[in-house]
């Protein structure tokens, strides 16, 4: 086991999470299972929160994931009646053409709406791994361009996810709601910026990508099928991508 990179994480977490008792933005993809899983060897009263339109991929394979680790496991359908008005004000709200950032402040505009029903103020997302660790494709275009094109590639990820969520905090703050990414503190990102890239992405075919979280996910007990799936962001596992461009 990678017991260094473990203890990072648990670092990282014990010193940007107060409460015990907290919600995790939940897909079933290794990062947000990992977390999940370490948050609960860490003593955290977890409740696994997944949203997405019915039938959607990530509340199928949350669900499937969920099987096997047994949390207490809380689902949102998004309502298509009521999602062209919901995205709309939240658009006029961030008052920004980004489609990502405004997909994922819909996306969290539901996780928050789901994680106040159940009286917790604090959400937990994965967020920073895929920067850190290469999960994006975009690190297989640039890795053939050497280590120097990838960090900056990595510094440029970085700096848009920390404004975005920003912004999604704003969201959140409707419905009273926290959402914190241990994983993007200082700290934990000069640290992970100094394990060797060959641990993260081995050249432009690597498909899978993130090695060393997908090794350590292993290690620490999460199912096979989550720590072996290929990645599915947010937007496109939950349907939001897809329903958002047909109001357009």
């Amino acid at each position: 086991m990678n017991t260094v990179l473990l203890k990072n994480i648990q670092d990282a977490i014990q010193k940007t999470i107060p409460k015990k008792r907290i919600g995790v933005a939940f897909s079933g993809g290794v990062d947000s299972t990992l977390i999940s899983q370490i948050l609960n060897d860490l003593g955290y009263e977890v409740t696994l929160l997944t949203i997405g339109f019915s039938e959607s991929h990530d509340i199928l394979f949350a669900k499937e994931v969920n099987e096997q680790l047994q949390f207490s496991h809380k689902i949102l359908e998004i309502e298509p009646d009521s999602f062209m008005k919901i995205s709309s004000d939240i658009n006029k709200k961030i008052q920004t053409d980004n489609l990502s950032w405004n997909e994922n402040c819909i996306a969290f505009y539901y996780v928050s709406k789901l994680a106040a029903s159940l009286n917790l103020d604090t959400v937990v997302t994965a967020n920073g791994i895929d920067e850190l660790f290469c999960g994006y494709n975009a690190y297989r275009d640039v890795i053939s361009q050497g280590e120097s094109a990838v960090n900056k590639l990595m510094d440029s990820k970085l700096d848009n996810e920390i404004k975005m969520m920003k912004t999604v905090n704003q969201i959140s703050s409707e419905f009273e709601v926290t959402i914190i990414q241990p994983l993007m503190s200082l700290e934990f990102a000069k640290f992970a910026k100094s394990i060797p890239i060959t641990e993260k992405i081995l050249d432009s075919e690597d498909l899978m990508r993130k090695h060393a979280i997908r090794k350590l996910a292993q290690d620490v007990g999460v199912p096979e099928i989550s720590y072996t799936k290929r990645k599915k962001a947010l937007q496109y596992g939950t349907q939001i991508h897809k329903k958002l461009l047909k109001t357009r």
